[in-house]
């Protein structure tokens, strides 16, 4: 019946998943609790502190006065103005910093720093990311889609020898490897030297924007006390499409190389000489092909 086909679907795949996946995210809540709320606690703290001495030292305002002030910043910060420095800051929308803005609204980023403030802009950003986003997902999955054609087109070679899938397993961890290096591991160290920040600091940057979270809490060109090139954040823009597309390239390969690597493996060890295959013309035995993909 159907809905005992249902009933069986939700016990025995769907309720566990479900399961699994709220205890994952209670696990996150209370570590994150855990970890955070006293550093918020200590900070807050700290800028009442520093009011206060600052209407001691400023006996002209009151408290109501500041107020208003601290208002007044946090209205500009929403709106992407930087309360640090002058009017002579870098613009947040010349197009270097609105190319980087169209990557993270069509990424789905979203960083939060900065967002249009006109109507008019908003409403062409609605439609922008309307076209863009699903644009951008189809371009990732032609990507990841072209290289599993690719590989599979690779594996249709008939008979080959242990040498030879050898040195294909060896390709690709060279190229996973070379990705990283290019991806994860030089643009974080170039951030970190050009923002000022450590190495840790410039590849939490990294993950969080090539994995599409965006806090926010970093985000590249926007110290005004520093002198960008004028095209540091389009280049950073360019950097995340092409760790995504990165991404999307590498997401089919991990399970493929991990299944390559325990296939190989035992082969190596001579421990499955009798599935290697009937003997060919030659007495040798045939070498048995390993499938690259399910």
């Amino acid at each position: 019946m159907p809905g005992a086909g249902l009933s069986s679907c939700w016990g025995g795949r769907v309720l566990p998943l479900l399961l699994a996946y709220i205890c994952y995210l209670l696990l996150g809540a209370t570590v994150f609790q855990l970890l955070e709320k006293q550093a918020e606690a200590q900070s807050r703290d700290q800028f009442q502190i520093e009011k206060l001495r600052f209407l001691e030292n400023y006996t002209c305002l009151d408290q109501r006065a500041l107020e208003q002030f601290v208002q007044v910043i946090m209205e500009a910060w929403v709106k992407g103005v930087n309360p640090k420095g002058n009017s002579t800051n870098p613009s947040n929308w010349d197009f270097g910093s609105s190319f980087f803005f169209a990557g993270t609204v069509v990424t789905t980023i979203g960083y939060g720093n900065l967002a249009p403030s006109t109507e008019a802009g908003q409403v062409f950003c609605v439609f922008y990311a309307l076209v863009g986003i699903p644009l951008n997902v189809v371009f990732l999955n032609h990507l990841g889609t072209g290289l599993r054609t690719h590989l599979a087109a690779l594996e249709r070679w008939e008979d080959q020898p242990r040498r030879s899938q050898l040195l294909q397993l060896l390709g690709l961890a060279l190229f996973l490897t070379l990705g990283t290096l290019v991806i994860l591991i030089f643009p974080p160290m170039v951030f970190s030297h050009v923002e000022g920040w450590s190495f840790s600091e410039g590849f939490y940057f990294a993950f969080i924007t090539l994995s599409t979270i965006g806090f926010g809490d970093y985000v590249v060109g926007t110290d005004p006390s520093k002198h960008y090139i004028s095209v540091y954040r389009s280049l950073a823009a360019i950097w995340i499409l092409l760790g995504l597309a990165w991404l999307a390239l590498i997401l089919p390969l991990g399970p493929l190389l991990l299944r390559r690597c325990s296939q190989l493996w035992p082969l190596s060890r001579g421990s499955n000489l009798k599935e290697r295959g009937t003997p060919g013309a030659d007495g040798l035995p045939r070498p048995q092909k390993i499938p690259i993909s399910a």
